[in-house]
């Protein structure tokens, strides 16, 4: 039997001892740096003064609140910088890299997830870092990393998937390439970079050492071609080719019937798979295929094989007369697997799990109010995720950071200020 979560206050959160010097933005890097605010860390985020936004383009974008627009008012800023601290610099002066070099010698990791040099160019590279502090961990996310010959290119989300091979495996059948929409891989980069992030501070903690972790966000979305990748190398099967790629229907693992099929009203769908021979016959029973389940021909998986579009057409003729939950909830009481494609809506409204898991948690921004963000699917019995507080405002830390941080009286911090340095 599984142990019960605890539901006593903890001691402490599981990284409360690190602090993190962020550059991090969009969502490679903002979305790392964000799991471990999450679970602790403190995470100083450092902007510029005066070209707010250039750093992270989510400030100042949408989704809204409401009628108000601003850099500080950014629905998407505010989900990827939840409890972050925000902090300025203008790094053009000198006595920005001065404070920038006093932050660093008190802070766990530096973190970015610029394009190549841009550190180096302030002055800052890795080799710089450790005159600072010789155990200094510093993690860069750049779109093809440092080395190697695309390290000087640019990079955004859809050109990441597509030059990974991503892009190229999404469509329809005898149509160009669909690609993924939304940048999904800034996800898995982000993902990639938290990951590193805690391997590096875990060998600090048993050899003593830091070290400079370098990311290729790219490379990162190449590796998650690898079915594609096998049935090329090993069976010499191209992933284009007649037919193919269905993102309608699943081929790894080999399932007939295993896909995705039209349901009653717009655009509503419901996924089906049929894991072996007892799933199809539960289906056809479902579905009233009388015929096809007397047909001894697909009784096998090979036999399904071969005439899926056939299978698919009679199923999809099934479910297109029915609600997709209805269709759900028939397929699942027979034990065949089954689930409705929610939208998002659905999953935050009306998911009884969602509630469950406090996936989508509230939070209090200064300016927006209480907005609601991503949350953590991720339960630690004793140091479980906090996400309460809302992304920082431009600056909004300053004092707290360079006064409670690093130790400056209010008159220095108030001469930074009016000298342009923060």
């Amino acid at each position: 039997m599984a142990a019960a979560i605890s539901t006593r206050q903890p001691p402490c959160a599981a990284l409360s001892k690190i602090r993190i010097c962020d550059f991090t933005g969009q969502l490679a890097g903002a979305g790392a740096t964000r799991i471990l605010a999450a679970f602790g860390a403190q995470v100083i985020r450092i902007e510029d003064r005066l070209r707010q936004g250039q750093w992270d383009i989510f400030r100042g974008n949408g989704p809204w609140m409401d009628e108000r627009r601003g850099i500080d008012l950014g629905g998407t800023f505010n989900n990827h910088n939840v409890e972050k601290l925000g902090v300025t610099l203008d790094m053009r002066k000198p006595e920005a890299k001065a404070i920038l070099a006093d932050l660093i010698s008190v802070s766990d990791a530096v973190t970015e997830n610029f394009s190549k040099g841009v550190l180096e160019r302030w002055g800052f590279s890795y080799e710089e870092m450790t005159k600072i502090k010789p155990d200094i961990i510093y993690v860069s996310n750049c779109g093809f990393g440092h080395v190697g010959p695309y390290s000087e290119f640019k990079t955004w989300g859809p050109i990441v998937q597509a030059v990974s091979g991503l892009t190229f495996q999404s469509g329809l059948p005898n149509m160009p390439p669909a690609g993924w929409g939304y940048s999904y891989m800034n996800h898995t980069g982000g993902y990639l970079m938290a990951i590193a992030i805690l391997m590096a501070l875990y060998h600090r903690h048993r050899a003593g050492v830091g070290q400079w972790v370098d990311m290729s966000c790219t490379d990162g979305a190449a590796a998650l071609n690898g079915p594609a990748i096998l049935d090329y190398t090993v069976n010499g099967v191209p992933a284009r080719r007649p037919g193919s790629p269905n993102s309608n229907r699943s081929v790894h693992p080999r399932m007939a019937p295993h896909g995705i099929y039209r349901c009653a009203g717009v655009d509503n769908w419901v996924a089906i798979a049929a894991r072996d021979g007892e799933d199809w016959a539960k289906l056809c029973k479902v579905m009233g295929f009388d015929d096809l389940a007397a047909d001894a021909s697909l009784a096998a998986l090979e036999g399904r094989m071969e005439r899926h579009d056939e299978i698919d057409a009679r199923i999809e003729a099934w479910t297109e007369t029915r609600a997709r939950m209805d269709a759900m909830y028939a397929l699942q009481a027979e034990g065949v697997p089954a689930g409705a494609v929610q939208r998002p809506e659905d999953r935050i409204e009306d998911d009884p799990n969602t509630r469950a898991w406090n996936l989508f948690p509230t939070v209090e921004h200064s300016k927006m109010g209480r907005v609601r963000v991503d949350g953590m699917p991720i339960e630690l019995s004793e140091t479980p995720a906090r996400i309460e507080r809302g992304a920082p405002t431009l600056g909004q830390h300053n004092d707290e950071v360079f006064g409670g941080v690093m130790g400056m009286d209010s008159e220095t911090i108030r001469s930074l200020v009016e000298e342009g340095v923060i």
